[in-house]
């Protein structure tokens, strides 16, 4: 609940807004620092190897879990018409499901690398990004939502899903507008896929030097 609320009046809209905002310009940071990173990184595993291929396509299945994971949450929060907690579907599970699956995906990303540590770094460096976000979006949601809102808090974990706590709930009225942009952000990991190729045949040429290597 904690990254996207139902639709709040002007001033209220505005102020959650900005959140949002910084939500979407942290993610664009973070795809700019990792694809830089991994400009001049390599696996130790050898490219075209089972390892490192297995490593990359166990990669593009999490940066699809995660694209769907985004859309399955913003078919909860999007489009309400009222000020309210939304506990259902992913809501009900974690309080951030759209940071979660965003995570998933960055970890997803650092696997094009063909390493097990790229995967948990990448990861780390998007939930610890995130972790910023979420608290001051937390301060901001108690002020606004009340009571409701620290009852969910005290229920619900901030980030790592608890799957026994699962509750359909409700999507509420649905705009597919929000869904698409929802749509269109999560695409941006997928640049990684073709990037990284390119990436991996500029190093084996020696086009691009390699400064580190992870396991």
């Amino acid at each position: 609940m904690a990254d996207e609320v139902k639709s709040q009046p002007t001033g209220q809209t505005e102020g959650l807004g900005g959140y949002q905002h910084m939500r979407r310009i942290v993610l664009a940071v973070l795809i700019v620092v990792l694809f830089c990173a991994l400009l001049f990184g390599q696996s130790s595993f050898p490219p075209n190897t089972p390892v490192h291929e297995s490593i990359e396509m166990f990669g593009v299945l999490l940066i699809f879990l995660g694209i769907v994971g985004r859309l399955w949450s913003t078919l909860y929060i999007g489009g309400r018409k009222s000020a309210e907690v939304v506990t259902g579907g992913p809501y009900s599970i974690t309080r951030n499901p759209l940071y979660v699956f965003s995570t998933v995906a960055a970890a997803g990303v650092g696997a094009q690398i063909g390493s097990f540590s790229g995967i948990i770094l990448f990861a780390l460096l998007c939930a610890g990004a995130f972790h910023i976000v979420i608290l001051r979006e937390e301060r901001y949601l108690k002020e606004l939502l009340g009571a409701p809102y620290a009852a969910y808090l005290a229920a619900v974990p901030r980030f790592f899903p608890n799957l026994r706590l699962y509750q359909e709930g409700d999507t509420g009225s649905f705009k597919p507008r929000l869904l698409l942009n929802t749509l269109l952000d999560g695409l941006v990991f997928l640049v990684a896929l073709p990037a990284f190729e390119l990436i991996d045949g500029m190093q084996q040429s020696g086009m691009l030097p390699v400064w580190f290597t992870l396991p």
